[in-house]
């Protein structure tokens, strides 16, 4: 499992969410009535610093995360996180690990 986050995803983070440089950005599963990777959950986040985050990278100074008690969501998957320019939105993709 890993995140592979574009440049320009977290450039569209960093002007959202007025981020600074050495912020932090949590991914964790939320209960919604959309569907994600799984039904009923969604992929939430927060501007947070970690306290055992386990899955990272770091991208234009910023760091992106999961927590260790939130891996399930992406179990047998890469969260791929990339910017849509026609839409000046994110898209998640989640890519099977085979």
């Amino acid at each position: 499992m890993n995140i592979r986050m574009s440049s320009d995803a977290a450039r569209w983070y960093i002007r959202e969410l007025h981020l600074n440089t050495g912020d932090s950005v949590r991914f964790f599963p939320r209960y919604s009535s959309g569907g994600g990777l799984h039904p009923g959950f969604s992929l939430g986040i927060s501007v947070e610093k970690p306290s055992e985050g386990i899955l990272s990278q770091e991208v234009e100074g910023i760091h992106f995360y999961l927590e260790e008690r939130d891996l399930w969501y992406l179990k047998g998957y890469n969260l791929i996180v990339d910017y849509v320019a026609s839409h000046d939105d994110i898209d998640y993709v989640y890519e099977e690990i085979k």
